[in-house]
Parts: structure tokens; C-alpha cells; sequence
């Protein structure tokens, strides 16, 4: 790879992160430097993986984009070069850093077996959705810490549980999408759609009803609070994470601003509001409580 074509590449990662990643993308502007090209390579990948099933009307065509990725990973490992930008990107900072194939197959595989799933499987409960979180959330920070050379078991502990609050909440605020493609709630599980009486058996199908506001709020209230006791536990680990792995960590911030628009909307997912600004706050005010962050060393 010539050096025209990876700077190409990784600049198509860091715009495809601001299209459509954009809160992730201005937690990475934070980073120094010399992190940040290994953590828009991984972003970007996750852009792609998490696009997949959006991007195209017909599921299988999404699942033969993901399954493109499981084989570009091997590739990748096998010193192929793979005609695509962020795997180009992705391929020069597995190559630099020595990042572990196993987060990466980890990650695309959590996709694959999610859009794989039957309409009437339903997660049966929410350790169910902490697990995909974790695959597909938590692995991204592991990876952005692996390639900023940060050996840490506290910082890995942090970034898993800012992992799981992340992927938990942002599927709460994917509901009302997911409702409007499919006709279906998708990712709350069984145990807790049933606990609040949400959950309908018929046809030899089970499925989670929408007509229950309350209902529904009941049970994103018992998911978020999930995600909130995550962002604590991170918060508690704070003091024992290196200095230089407090920035990578900083998507604890987005993940704190939803879990906080969804509390002051009575955790109404179908609120329009929350689909406004960055989850729910202005732009301007998002980016003010990211520097403060940032500059205290906090997240």
C-alpha cells in the first residue's frame, strides 16, 4: 500500500465516523494524536459492521455484508490486501499495533448471529443484551486501548462496562427505528417485556406489543437503569486507569447524555426529542460537557 492510498483510506474512516458515528466522533477528537488513526480505523469498522442490516432493504443482502467482513478479518490476518478503504485503514493498524483478531471476529460475529435471528427470538433476558453489548461496544475500546500500547486490566474493566451501558442504550434509542422498518420491538428481552406485560404469544409466535406506553417505559426504565449502574461501576475504576487511558474511555460521556434525555423524557423512547441534536442536547452543549470531561481527565 502505497502512501497516498492509506492516507486516503484513513481519511474515508474518519468521515465515515463523522456521518454517521458522530458523537464517537468528537469523543476521538480528544484523543492525542497518535492514538487517533488506530481509533477512527476501528470506529469505521464498526460504522460498517453496525450499518449492515440498515443500508439495504433486504436482510440477506445485509448478512452477505457482514459475512464479506468475518472473511475480510481472515484476510486481513493473512496479509491479503482487500480492495475497500476502511479495510485498507483497518488492515495497516492490525499490522502496526498488533491487534487481537479475536475482539474483531468477536465483534462481527455478535452482528451476524443478532440479524440472524428469527422474528419470534426474542433476547430472553437483559444479560443476553449486556453480552452483544459487550461484543460489539466493549470490544471497539479494548482494541483503541490495545493499539494506544495500554496494558491496563482496570482500563480493560472500565471499557467493558462503559461497553455495555453504550450498547444497551443505544438499542433503546434504536426502538422506535426498528418499529418503523419491522413492525417490531426488538431488543427488549423476553423477561422483562413479560414482567410488565408486553409480551404476546400467538401464532406460534412470541413477540413484544407496542400499545403499552406505559408498559414499554416501565421496561426501557428497568434496561437503562442497567446501563446507569454500568456507567458507575466504570466511574468507581476511574482512579486505578492510567492517565493516558482516561481519554479512550471518554464514550462513558454520550452514553451518560441519553441515559440522562431518557430520564427527563420519563423514559419514553418514541419521544421525537430524543432523536434531536446529539441524544436529545445541542450540539454546542454536547461538545462543552465532552471538553470539560476531557479536560478535568474524567469520563
Amino acid at each position: 500500500m502505497n502512501g497516498a492510498s492509506i492516507r486516503a483510506a484513513f481519511s474515508h474512516c474518519v468521515q465515515q465516523v463523522r456521518n454517521y458515528d458522530y458523537h464517537h466522533y468528537l469523543c476521538l477528537l480528544h484523543l492525542p494524536p497518535s492514538m487517533r488513526k488506530a481509533a477512527f480505523a476501528l470506529r469505521a469498522f464498526n460504522v460498517e459492521t453496525s450499518r449492515a442490516m440498515d443500508v439495504t432493504s433486504d436482510p440477506k443482502i445485509g448478512l452477505m455484508r457482514l459475512f464479506w467482513w468475518q472473511e475480510a478479518i481472515d484476510k486481513i490476518y493473512s496479509g491479503k490486501t482487500i480492495d475497500h478503504p476502511t479495510a485498507r485503514a483497518l488492515s495497516s493498524v492490525v499490522s502496526e499495533h498488533k491487534i487481537s483478531k479475536t475482539w474483531l471476529k468477536r465483534s462481527v460475529e455478535a452482528r451476524i448471529s443478532d440479524a440472524s435471528r428469527r422474528d419470534s427470538d426474542i433476547p430472553k433476558t437483559i444479560e443476553d443484551l449486556e453480552q452483544y453489548a459487550e461484543d460489539t461496544q466493549s470490544t471497539i475500546l479494548y482494541m483503541t486501548l490495545q493499539a494506544a500500547g495500554i496494558r491496563s486490566t482496570m482500563a480493560d474493566h472500565a471499557a467493558s462496562h462503559i461497553g455495555k451501558a453504550s450498547g444497551l442504550l443505544l438499542l433503546l434509542k434504536s426502538i422506535p427505528y426498528h418499529v418503523n422498518h419491522s413492525g417490531r420491538v426488538l431488543h427488549i428481552p423476553s423477561d422483562i417485556a413479560s414482567k410488565h406485560g408486553l409480551l404476546v404469544t400467538g401464532n406460534g409466535r412470541t413477540e413484544v406489543q407496542m400499545e403499552s406506553g406505559e408498559g414499554i417505559s416501565d421496561a426501557v426504565f428497568e434496561m437503562a437503569s442497567v446501563a446507569s449502574a454500568h456507567l458507575k461501576k466504570a466511574r468507581e475504576l476511574a482512579q486505578t486507569v492510567p492517565k493516558e487511558g482516561l481519554p479512550v474511555l471518554l464514550p462513558a460521556v454520550p452514553a451518560q447524555v441519553l441515559l440522562d434525555t431518557l430520564q427527563k423524557r420519563q423514559f419514553n423512547v418514541f419521544d421525537s426529542r430524543l432523536a434531536r441534536g446529539i441524544h436529545g442536547i445541542s450540539p454546542l452543549w454536547f461538545q462543552l460537557k465532552l471538553s470539560w470531561y476531557a479536560w478535568r481527565g474524567k469520563y
